[in-house]
């Protein structure tokens, strides 16, 4: 794949970004009808997306696209998260000045609504279902791992807020397809998932926007020099190039090879934002790493990719 045909799938994901910016500055998305749509993302269309994308998926009758793929996220999160606090003391960032804050930020990649339909361009369902696996293992760092560098909250904590619509979905999406019960899913059962599936990403895409959007009338504090440049460099630089060895030299199936390059590519996740606001955090500072490695991410990403998939020899 060239790097124009990577460009053509990146762009229309951050074009729908930008659609929610605009959602906002129009004041039509706003209230409590964001809190409303995300809860129909997160609650209704993201479950539905995984149990569609799931069943009957062949790749997932693999045992090593099954144990691996959770492994892996989870490693690379959490190896993330404290590369990301190491580069915060090195550039002078403090408890309280927005050290935790910038670890979470940027040691968690954009997993699921950037490379969801990027992997789908290329590689098609097969490979989807092996990200959402995948990501399973990103979302325990996330709310164990991320969350007690965050705050130092206990690990049980963190345990306790992993059970979730998606987490029950994507458990029971997996074990009819081992138990080999999908032919049995009613018809009308699948066709409502996929109905509900396929308006997951670009919904979630356009509330991703919406979010950032609160941010941009005061543009001058959006931009914090040392934060912007360091974010880049540790996301968009040194976790790449990590994420990429374990790409190479992990012994794994194709599809998650693929998936680890493409993640590898991916600019920080926004959900850091969310998280900062509820649990004392700086959120100024993870929309300062959302925007930056976003911006950037615009053009590393195909070059990442591409020299990803020849780098971990899978195409």
């Amino acid at each position: 794949m060239t790097i124009g045909e990577l460009f053509r799938l990146i762009l229309p994901v951050f074009a729908l970004i930008a659609v929610g910016v605009a959602l906002r500055r129009c004041h039509w998305v706003e209230g409590t009808a964001e809190t409303s749509m995300i809860r129909l993302v997160v609650y209704v269309c993201m479950p539905c997306l995984v149990f569609d994308t799931i069943v009957g998926n062949p790749a997932l009758h693999d045992a090593g696209n099954l144990l691996l793929p959770p492994l892996a996220g989870f490693m690379t999160t959490a190896a993330g998260f404290g590369v990301a606090y190491l580069v915060a003391r090195r550039i002078g960032l403090e408890v309280g000045t927005g050290l935790r804050t910038f670890a979470l930020s940027a040691g968690v990649c954009n997993y699921s609504y950037l490379p969801f339909p990027i992997i789908g361009g290329i590689w098609g369902e097969r490979t989807q279902g092996v990200m959402l696996v995948h990501n399973m293992g990103v979302d325990l760092a996330l709310w164990s791992v991320g969350l007690l560098v965050l705050t130092g909250a206990s690990p049980r904590e963190g345990w306790r807020r992993l059970v979730s619509p998606m987490l029950v979905t994507l458990v029971a999406a997996v074990t009819i397809n081992l138990s080999g019960l999908s032919p049995h899913v009613p018809d009308f059962m699948r066709s409502m998932a996929h109905s509900l599936g396929v308006c997951a990403v670009p919904i979630g895409l356009v509330m991703t926007g919406v979010n950032l959007a609160d941010y941009l009338d005061e543009p001058a504090k959006l931009l914090h020099r040392n934060v912007a440049i360091s974010a880049c460099v540790v996301r968009l630089g040194i976790l790449p190039v990590l994420i990429l060895c374990v790409a190479r030299w992990l012994p794994c199936p194709v599809e998650l090879k693929r998936v680890l390059v493409v993640q590898a590519a991916m600019p920080a996740g926004v959900i850091p934002i969310i998280i900062a606001r509820y649990y004392g955090g700086q959120p100024l500072t993870a929309v300062q790493i959302v925007l930056s490695t976003t911006a950037v991410g615009l053009v590393t990403c195909p070059f990442w990719i591409r020299a990803g998939l020849a780098w971990a020899g899978v195409s």
